[in-house]
């Protein structure tokens, strides 16, 4: 019996390409589907979470927000895996450094996501994770990255449950050599190892948590376009 729709897509079958580029905020997932793609068709709005399917350089592809946090793309990524049988998800998303030889605007691909959520535990082991991304994704993106002028650093990420967090871990994480701070790639790495499929997580350094540099949300939304770029290149 088939799982589709599901209660949080309603795209029919066939309605993804094998590669999902996966935002956060379902306004960056129009705007990328209005600014690279071509023949774009809304195939889910749900909650307002907008996914489209187009073609970019006559390659099909689909866009599609996860929402914030690690339950909102562990449902998203799960459906997209099991249900709509899409091979790779690449997260592009914003993040805030903490590592201090970053810089605003940085592209960071996350190696790995040490991460303080629990999500792991369903998956049966109860020690500490830090799910890795896949090679080949990683591997093409440095690659794209260097061809369109701006490569990506790698390394590990953290991936938070919590924005307003009390227990202050960011000094200790800068000491453990960690990039920067997120919200998604965890659960999306831990999915994707589950289900025998590839994802990637880019990141745009959008802050800088220990200043309180930063950029708005509209430069957030608009302006991180060499990120998507490199996504599209290896979608």
């Amino acid at each position: 019996m088939s799982q589709i729709p599901t209660p949080h897509i309603t795209a029919k079958e066939g309605d993804f390409a094998r590669t999902v580029l996966m935002p956060g905020d379902p306004l960056r997932s129009k705007f990328i589907a209005e600014t690279f793609l071509t023949d774009a068709v809304l195939v889910n709005n749900v909650r307002g979470v907008q996914g489209y399917t187009g073609y970019y350089h006559g390659k099909r592809v689909s866009v599609m927000a996860s929402g914030m946090g690690m339950p909102a793309i562990g449902i998203y990524s799960y459906e997209l895996y099991n249900f709509y049988g899409v091979e790779n998800i690449i997260r592009i998303g914003s993040a805030g450094m903490i590592s201090q030889t970053l810089k605003v605007r940085d592209i960071v691909a996350a190696l790995s996501a040490y991460t303080n959520s629990s999500f792991g535990r369903q998956f049966g082991f109860d020690g500490q994770l830090a799910p890795c991304c896949s090679w080949p994704l990683l591997k093409a993106a440095m690659e794209a990255g260097k061809a369109l002028g701006q490569e990506p650093v790698a390394g590990p990420v953290y991936s938070s449950d919590c924005f307003y967090d009390e227990s202050a871990p960011l000094g200790k994480l800068q000491n453990l050599g960690v990039l920067a701070v997120e919200m998604e790639a965890a659960a999306l790495y831990l999915n994707a190892a589950r289900a025998g499929k590839q994802a990637l997580a880019l990141l745009t350094i959008s802050d800088n948590p220990f200043t309180g540099e930063g950029l708005s949300a509209e430069d957030r939304q608009l302006t991180f376009t060499k990120m998507m770029e490199i996504a599209l290149a290896i979608a």
